[in-house]
């Protein structure tokens, strides 16, 4: 190889070598990035995007909770407070006093709680307490359990129109509950309020964001079952399984 031709192989070289490097400090891309990098990038960028919109609709939910209001002027057949708090009691009980109902169903009382209990425990309530329009629900012992008694209490009532009571942040799970047990009845729901929660400003208070995160974590939960369940609770898996066995024609469809 003559000495022309060495030269102009190592300027070859040089010059490979120089646009390669003015490649990787420009920005563009010199490599393929290691395969073991791209489903750990991937995976990255899922939980961002999935965070992001966990996080949007937290945010919504907190402003449904903060702008719920009850009803000024409500009326139906029946009334279901949810226990959690004496001010849903009494909101209940004031609701019946002023006979915006005719029976009420205190749903989710401690087995070992009687009427006079409750008659000590909420304000004026001693007059209504042992009325004959209120019922007292002892088998309840979480929110899907409150929807299971308090659709049998309807059916026994043959109601068709309901007001809920329960507290502000308790009330979308609640009424997804409801709905799921009885969607042939009329849910009308009444918040009530704790003002030192201050839902309002919820931001501004780590027991409230705390409260507000427990409950939505819950009420996605509750969302997501429900697409997997018919109106009355059962599985689609079972009903399908149901249907296939007696036929679309002779099974029991709810």
């Amino acid at each position: 190889m003559t000495d022309a031709a060495r030269t102009e192989l190592e300027l070859g070289r040089r010059n490979f070598a120089g646009a390669s490097s003015r490649a990787d400090a420009s920005g563009r891309p010199g490599r393929p990035p290691a395969p073991g990098r791209r489903p750990l990038v991937t995976v990255l960028l899922l939980i961002a995007i999935a965070g992001s919109f966990a996080g949007i609709d937290f945010t919504r939910f907190a402003r449904q909770v903060a702008n719920l209001a009850p009803p000024t002027d409500v009326t139906a057949q029946g009334i279901v407070a949810l226990t959690g708090g004496t001010a849903r009691i009494d909101g209940a009980l004031a609701l019946l006093r002023d006979n915006r109902a005719e029976k009420l169903l205190i749903s989710g009382v401690n087995p070992a709680v009687g009427r006079h209990d409750i008659a000590r425990a909420v304000e004026r309530a001693s007059n209504i307490v042992l009325d004959h329009r209120v019922d007292l629900g002892h088998a309840a012992r979480n929110t899907i359990g409150n929807a299971d008694e308090t659709r049998a209490w309807v059916e026994k009532q043959g109601i068709h129109s309901l007001i809920i009571v329960t507290s502000d942040y308790h009330m979308p799970r609640s009424m997804v509950e409801l709905s799921r047990a009885m969607p042939d009845v009329q849910l009308i729901p009444y918040p009530v309020s704790n003002k030192q929660l201050e839902m309002d400003r919820w931001w501004r208070h780590a027991s409230s964001v705390k409260l507000l995160l427990g409950e939505y974590v819950k009420y996605t939960l509750a969302r997501a079952r429900l697409a997997f369940e018919t109106p009355r609770g059962e599985s689609v898996t079972a009903l399908a399984a149901e249907t296939s066995t007696h036929g679309t024609t002779g099974g029991v469809l709810r």
